[in-house]
């Protein structure tokens, strides 16, 4: 039988209030508390906070205040990325960053979400008080790939991989996968145009 962490990586129904996820939030929380509250000079200690923080972090990684995240365990950023102020990272499956990635200010990346269903997303489960619902919840890993550049405002959904050397534009919605080399905005997020795919090496 799957474990509640197994099942949330694999993408299935899980219980989100599970020992092992408040640990996670717990521990994650007080590491933000922590890094955010760092002055901007002290680059080397805010670095061992993200070390101990995420599942991997590569080199010349800036991640400006006021960051949040979920979990923290499960972002993972490659070498030269700049993540601006205000972004929050909804970790609960996989968020994984490429080499020579630019997040702009007050991007959003979310990897949890719910069936539309009401009857799906509100289950009844019986108690000793006699019937709470609970709300199921599933995740999805989002990946943003090498050379990327995310327009400030970005909402970015679960499940979704944005491809190599692509620029997002700003306020966008990302509600389906973006090609490699692709210049995309709007809500929904569409392409408008293939870019010159030099970039991201």
């Amino acid at each position: 039988m799957k474990t509640e962490l197994e099942k949330c990586m694999a993408g299935e129904w899980y219980d989100c209030h599970d020992k092992v996820f408040l640990e996670f939030k717990s521990k994650t929380h007080r590491l933000l508390m922590k890094y955010n509250s760092l002055p901007y000079d002290r680059k080397e200690e805010k670095y061992e906070v993200l070390k101990e923080m995420f599942g991997s972090i590569g080199t010349k990684v800036s991640i400006g205040h006021s960051f949040i995240c979920d979990y923290g365990c499960n972002i993972h950023i490659g070498n030269n990325v700049t993540v601006n102020t205000g972004c929050t990272f909804v970790d609960c499956n996989k968020i994984t960053i490429g080499n020579n990635v630019l997040i702009a200010p007050n991007v959003q990346i979310y990897t949890a979400t719910h069936p539309v269903d009401l009857n799906e997303r509100l289950a009844p489960v019986e108690t000793n008080d006699g019937v709470d619902y609970i709300r199921r919840t599933f995740a999805l890993p989002v990946t943003i790939e090498d050379g990327c550049w995310i327009g400030g405002g970005v909402i970015i959904l679960p499940g979704i991989t944005i491809g190599k050397g692509s620029v997002i534009g700003a306020g966008s919605v990302v509600t389906k996968n973006i090609p490699p080399d692709s210049l995309a905005a709007g809500n929904p997020c569409k392409v408008i145009r293939k870019i010159n795919g030099t970039s991201g090496q």
